[in-house]
C-alpha cells in the first residue's frame, strides 16, 4: 500500500496561553498543500523501518510512523508489516511532514488490516503522537484550536490563487521556537479575519512566532519582505518553523537564492 503524507501550511498562529500541562493553547487556520512524502507498507514477516530521501535526525525513539503501528498494536492484533518512509518534506520546517506520515500510518494500518475505526477514533490514536497530527486524519482546511488537535470546519476560499512555499535551509525546532515566546492578546480572532479579503490579511494576520525567529534568523525576515517584494498578496512564516509561505493572484517565477527549497501549486480549495 502506497501513499503520499502532504505538509500543511498555518493560515495565521496566535498563541493564546500556556496550560498547565506545559503545551499551549493556540489558534490557527491549518490548510493542506501538496508537498508530499512516500509511505509504503507492506505485509511482512518481521516488523522493519526504512527511510530515503532526507535524512530524518535521531531522537533516541522510533520513528513516528513506527511510533503509530506500536500504538495500534496495543489495541489490535497487528501482523508485522514493512514501513518504507521516502522523506520530501523538509524537516524543522513548520511543514507538518512527521506528523503527517504518522497519521496516514494509522490511515493506512486501518485500511491493510480491516480495522473499521471511523474518523473521530484515527484522530484519538493520531492526538497521542503529536498535537497536529489529528489534522491529516481529515486533511482539509479547519479552524484549530486547544493544542492544535482540536478541529472546526471554517470558511475559506484560496481556490485558483498561486502558493509559493519557500525553505531556507535553516531548522528550527519546536523547543526553539516557544522558547521565550511572548504571550498576548490578539485584538482580532482568525476567524474574524477570514470574514475579509485576502489582500487584507497582510497587517491582520500573524504568526506569533516570528518576532523571536526573525531576531536570531534575519534571513528569514528578509525572505519574507522578498515574497512581498515579488508581488504576494500575503506572506507568512509557517508553524513554528523556517518555510516562508507566499499567496499570490497568479503564478510567478521568484528570484530567490538557489539554495533555497522552493514548492509552489495553484491552490483548489
Amino acid at each position: 500500500m502506497i501513499s503520499f503524507p502532504n505538509a500543511k501550511i498555518n493560515l495565521g498562529l496566535n498563541i493564546i496561553e500556556k496550560r498547565p500541562d506545559g503545551f499551549h493553547n493556540l489558534e490557527s487556520c491549518f490548510y493542506p498543500v501538496d508537498w508530499q512524502d512516500i509511505l509504503e507498507i507492506l505485509p511482512s514477516n518481521t516488523l522493519k523501518f526504512q527511510s530515503s530521501g532526507l535524512s530524518i535526525p535521531e531522537d533516541g525513539k522510533d520513528n513516528l510512523c513506527l511510533r503509530a503501528y506500536h500504538l495500534l498494536r496495543e489495541d489490535f492484533d497487528l501482523s508485522p508489516v514493512h514501513i518504507h518512509l521516502h522523506k520530501v518534506i523538509p524537516i524543522g520546517a513548520g511543514l507538518g511532514g512527521g506528523s503527517a506520515d504518522a497519521a496516514f500510518t494509522i490511515k493506512n494500518l486501518n485500511q491493510l488490516f480491516n480495522l473499521n475505526l471511523d474518523t473521530d477514533a484515527m484522530q484519538n490514536y493520531a492526538r497521542q503522537l503529536g498535537s497536529d497530527c489529528a489534522f491529516f486524519i481529515e486533511n482539509t482546511p479547519k479552524y484549530c484550536f486547544g493544542k492544535g488537535d482540536q478541529f472546526a470546519d471554517i470558511d475559506i476560499n484560496l481556490k485558483a490563487k498561486f502558493l509559493v512555499l519557500v525553505y531556507p535551509a535553516t531548522h528550527v525546532s519546536t523547543g526553539e521556537a516557544y522558547a521565550g515566546i511572548a504571550l498576548k492578546h490578539s485584538t482580532m480572532s482568525i476567524q474574524e479575519i477570514f470574514q475579509k479579503e485576502t489582500n487584507e490579511w497582510k497587517n491582520l494576520l500573524k504568526n506569533d512566532f516570528e518576532p523571536q525567529i526573525f531576531a536570531k534568523y534575519p534571513s528569514i525576515a528578509q525572505l519574507k519582505n522578498q515574497l512581498y517584494e515579488q508581488g504576494a498578496i500575503y506572506a507568512s512564516m509557517t508553524g513554528s518553523g523556517s518555510t516562508l509561505f507566499g499567496i499570490f493572484e497568479a503564478p510567478v517565477e521568484l528570484s530567490l537564492p538557489q539554495n533555497y527549497s522552493i514548492f509552489s501549486q495553484t491552490l483548489s480549495l
